[in-house]
């Protein structure tokens, strides 16, 4: 009897925890609320079996308790209970399963007019390329890497010719226009996540993962990385802005692109030779003096 009493203890306080619970999800600034949607409905599903079968053992613990003279009876099969039970359960699976399986067909069909973003990971932040005036992205490669192509691109690609660095870990969006993330990672295993957009997708060393959502409210948004990725982990942290469109347009025109870049880096070079240069004729100069002073 006593255990029928914690059981109902059991259904009622895990109802009033749900409606009271001080922990619940951030407000939503993206097109995914249907992902919102199939949790309630995942958890209304999932509790609503949890009650049933609570209830259940709460009455079998009352009806079947221990009487002097009652005799158990034996029934090794069922067949029409587990013909039941099987049917149940079944569509039971099937209303979890079937919202996902809506949500995901939508979540990896990317539409046409979305802007393609670079979201490049490592060890412990982020950098970001975006397509220039041509909307398409260069073709770019780990293995390509250096302090001279920090972001691998292929020098011979002409779409890579306008693209725009962003290093740094805050990365600037329109609001209502589709955004296609395209990930990578130079080191370990990160996951690009920002609460408020729902949507989320590790970036694997080797290979380039992607995902899509579209920003709805003006904001800065906190990025995390929701993999853990070493000792700099907690760190790894960047911000999106959410803004109109004029506004990101001023900030994308304040950025380099690669051919800038480029054009940067063979300057510095060519004054470092030249400052080379300069020296190496000094250091030669100076050894001629020496030799004449020991004469």
């Amino acid at each position: 009897m006593y255990t029928g009493i914690v059981f109902l203890a059991v259904i009622i306080g895990s109802i009033v925890f749900h409606v009271w619970t001080p922990w619940w999800w951030t407000d939503i600034a993206s097109n995914w609320g249907a992902m919102d949607d199939t949790i309630i409905l995942t958890f209304w599903i999932g509790g609503g079996v949890f009650i049933l079968v609570c209830l259940f053992m709460t009455y079998c613990i009352f009806k079947y308790s221990y009487k002097e003279g009652r005799r158990a009876e034996y029934k090794p099969e069922d067949k029409k209970l587990e013909s039941r039970l099987t049917w149940i359960t079944a569509l039971g699976v099937a209303a979890l399963l079937a919202p996902g399986l809506v949500v995901w067909n939508n979540y990896i069909k990317v539409p046409e007019n979305a802007l393609h973003v670079e979201v490049m990971a490592w060890q412990w932040g982020w950098k970001y390329r975006l397509p220039g005036e041509d909307g398409k992205l260069g073709t770019s490669s780990n293995k390509s890497i250096s302090d001279d192509n920090p972001f691998g691109m292929n020098p011979d690609d002409p779409n890579g010719k306008d693209d725009i660095f962003i290093e740094s870990n805050e990365l600037h969006l329109a609001k209502n226009r589709p955004v296609k993330i395209l990930l990578r990672s130079i080191d370990v295993l990160h996951n690009f996540y920002v609460p408020q957009f729902r949507a989320k997708m590790d970036a694997v060393p080797g290979m380039i993962t992607y995902y899509w959502f579209e920003p709805t409210k003006n904001g800065d948004y906190e990025v995390l990385c929701a993999e853990y990725c070493g000792v700099g982990h907690y760190a790894m942290r960047g911000t999106v802005v959410v803004e109109d469109e004029e506004k990101y347009n001023k900030w994308l025109a304040k950025h380099e692109t690669f051919s800038s870049f480029l054009a940067k880096r063979q300057n510095n070079n060519f004054k470092n030779k030249k400052l080379v240069k300069i020296s190496n004729l000094l250091s030669e100069e100076n050894n001629i003096l020496k030799e004449k002073n020991v004469r």
